[in-house]
């Protein structure tokens, strides 16, 4: 063989050389079956005679078919019209219900080839054109069965709007749209469904297990991805967590405050989802990680805190937001003690509405001061004593639920939270919203490959989010209410528009304080519109200010009473320990190391896209010119069905090479035993543990305050009934 010869070229070669014997049957008349008509091959002969068909108007079918005993070479078939035969007789013993309309009509219509060995081509041996029923006309063919087939490229696009959310519906008509009419989408809405049907059992042909380990396999692409499992005695998976490297990358630079929350249906087996949910810089949501929960109970919730610990390199968040999960609570202080645990607070004031419904309907007073408590009371003497004067007051009695809440008041009271940086969140609104988002994209039925599919379709909508956050801040210019003011000009260059607008408000609040009294360092500060005093330390040498409201030690930036110090001392600018850095436009400066102590690598395929970036135009402008003529279409096709087999070839060798230096391992726990295992033998897995699914825990129950709304729905459309 020729050293400089390529296998690729010597088959295009060949095929230019012989493409019209093979695609034109041999033949005076090309586009009426007959007898002695020649073929290459079986499908040849089908495409041909199914094309016939379609201009006629039926459907055609393979019928019986011989094979050669000595070498299984196929050596006749019979082709026949879609209504060939008769309905068989009903043997079934038991009585049904009314049988499906008869189809068929006994039709003698039908093309028969048989292989002549000497030239190596099938001829047609028998041939019957006539029908004994009627034809269908141009507008219906497009419904028999064998005119109706999904394409690779159109498969490849159903695939793809399902992972993105669009129903069969809407893109079927979204395709026949773009082909010019639903007669030539060249399948029916049904087939859609079917074919989807079909790869959902397909994507399951292992079993839940398998198909869990084959999706993490995929993601485990990037070394960085973190999965873990927990098993139970019997080798059932229980527990599942996953951080792919873009949420390990995030926590890095933004996991200082992060909510936890569990939602449920959003997958068939109805098991909680956990998701561990922050603020970037632009105040957005940001997910850091996930689990599928068998259940909620301490050693779950322990197992999940410590396995979230564990993909993210150790680092412990300074808050994290809950709501008043017990389970939840205990597992928190066992795994991260010394992480503040905060209560939503909007979950304390629905649950107030529940369980002291009595106090709020007796006194509208008893709504200000709780809330006060909550809220307003900075010291923490002072919420002692106004949380003494509202039980006092009201006269709540001893088992009442606020002496309950009141044991957990360092959780939730804004005298006990304010020591704490919480980025200024008091509630689990963030993990509530992403829940909402992801009700909105999922369906309770679900199974784990979709679940998966849809979960990461949702968390990359909230990056879409953030890169056009990035884009905005980067592309507009920050609105400056004082263009002279300096400290307004580096804020705007310096902090996100979103985190600008507040530190801008405070700001303008600064130019409503005055100074009443100094003395050693220390200011007192009011505003004219509020008597309060703040207490403000300020040390022009060292450029520092302290204020008691705490607004820099909670939220990240500066309050107006500082703000008004700095000046007083002769300070224009921010100082630069004030400019906290998750809050600016290069918050993702620098680089995070992800559970193996090595560097997050977010985008292992840069070098693949810049190749195909530079090869799909090229193959855009190829394929549009192919398929301006049947030749160069037919010829192209062979071209692409041989290149794909020398590709795979190459790439097989390669994949082969890379396996052998590179082993995937994931870690499990059994039994609170911890083992590492390669991904190939984890088929140890029995199975994944189900959930009951009874009714009752199908979702979480609904609160006091859902169901009076309903209640109070009913009651109104009865009235209105009435009145009808």
């Amino acid at each position: 063989m020729n050293p400089s010869s390529n296998p690729l070229v010597d088959c295009v070669d060949k095929w230019v050389n012989n493409i019209h014997d093979k695609i034109v049957p041999e033949s005076n008349d090309n586009s009426q079956p007959h007898m002695e008509m020649k073929f290459e091959s079986e499908a040849t002969t089908y495409e041909f005679y199914n094309e016939y068909s379609k201009r006629i108007g039926f459907g055609i079918r393979r019928e019986y078919a011989n094979k050669s005993k000595k070498d299984g070479i196929l050596t006749s078939r019979r082709f026949t019209c879609f209504k060939e035969g008769i309905r068989g007789v009903d043997k079934r013993g038991h009585p049904v219900g009314e049988h499906r309309a008869e189809t068929r009509t006994g039709c003698k219509a039908r093309m028969v080839i048989s292989l002549d060995r000497k030239i190596g081509k099938y001829k047609v041996v028998d041939f019957v054109a006539q029908h004994n029923h009627p034809l269908q006309p141009p507008e219906y063919v497009h419904m028999i069965r064998s005119h109706r087939h999904i394409s690779e490229v159109q498969a490849s696009q159903i695939i793809l709007a399902d992972e993105s959310g669009l129903r069969p519906k809407d893109f079927h008509e979204y395709m026949s749209k773009q082909v010019g009419g639903i007669e030539t989408v060249g399948f029916t809405r049904q087939d859609l469904k079917n074919y989807l049907r079909t790869k959902r059992k397909q994507s399951l042909k292992y079993g839940d297990v398998g198909a869990l380990l084959m999706y993490f396999k995929q993601e485990s692409e990037n070394p960085s991805f973190f999965y873990e499992f927990q098993m139970d005695v019997d080798e059932q998976i229980t527990n599942i967590f996953w951080a792919d490297a873009q949420m390990i990358n995030d926590y890095g630079y933004f996991g200082d405050v992060i909510t936890f929350d569990t939602t449920y249906k959003t997958n068939k087996d109805y098991r909680p989802l956990g998701g561990f949910v922050g603020l970037n810089n632009h105040r957005q949501t940001i997910i850091f990680g996930a689990a599928l929960l068998y259940d909620e109970t301490i050693p779950s919730f322990q197992w999940l805190f410590e396995t979230f610990l564990k993909a993210m390199g150790g680092e412990k968040p300074k808050t994290i937001l809950t709501d008043q999960d017990a389970a939840m609570a205990k597992a928190i202080s066992l795994v991260v003690p010394e992480t503040f645990h905060g209560l939503c607070t909007w979950h304390i004031r629905q649950n107030a509405l529940k369980h002291v419904n009595h106090l709020y309907q007796k006194s509208s007073q008893f709504c200000l001061e709780f809330e006060a408590c909550i809220d307003l009371h900075e010291e923490e003497a002072e919420f002692l004593n106004a949380w003494n004067s509202l039980l006092v007051e009201h006269n709540v009695s001893k088992d009442s639920w606020l002496h309950m809440i009141f044991q957990l008041k360092e959780k939730w009271a804004w005298a006990y939270v304010r020591k704490t940086f919480t980025a200024g969140m008091r509630s689990t609104q963030l993990s509530e919203s992403f829940n909402a988002d992801l009700k909105n994209h999922l369906k309770s039925d679900l199974n784990l490959v979709q679940f998966f599919t849809h979960f990461k379709r949702v968390v990359n909508g909230k990056r879409n989010n953030e890169s056009e956050a990035d884009f905005e801040s980067r592309h507009k210019l920050p609105r400056l209410k004082m263009k002279k003011a300096r400290m307004l000009v580096q804020a705007g260059n310096v902090y996100t528009p979103k985190i600008f607008e507040e530190f801008q408000e405070e700001y303008e609040e600064y130019q409503d304080t005055c100074i009443k009294d100094l003395k050693e360092g220390l200011y007192v500060v009011t505003n004219y519109d509020n008597t309060k005093e703040r207490i403000v330390m300020g040390n022009p040498m060292d450029q520092k200010v302290a204020c008691d409201c705490r607004k820099f030690e909670t939220h990240g930036i500066l309050c107006n009473h500082a703000l008004k110090v700095l000046d007083a001392i002769n300070i224009k600018l921010i100082p630069q320990h004030y400019i906290l850095k998750r809050w600016t436009r290069d918050a993702r400066l620098g680089s995070n190391q992800d559970w193996k102590v090595k560097h997050v690598e977010l985008d292992i395929k840069a070098h693949f896209m810049k190749r195909y970036n530079e090869f799909c135009p090229r193959m855009i402008k190829l394929t549009n010119r192919a398929s301006e003529s049947h030749e160069t279409y037919v010829f192209l096709s062979k071209v692409y069905k041989e290149s794909n087999k020398i590709i795979d070839d190459m790439l097989a060798k390669i994949y082969v090479n890379e396996e052998s230096s590179r082993m995937i391992h994931v870690s499990i726990s059994i039994a609170n035993d911890e083992i590492d295992n390669n991904l190939d033998t984890l088929g140890c897995a029995k199975g994944i543990k189900k959930r009951d699914r009874s009714r009752q825990n199908k979702k979480r129950p609904k609160s006091w305050v859902e169901k009076l709304s309903r209640k109070r729905n009913r009651s109104s459309q009865k009235q209105n009934r009435k009145k009808i």
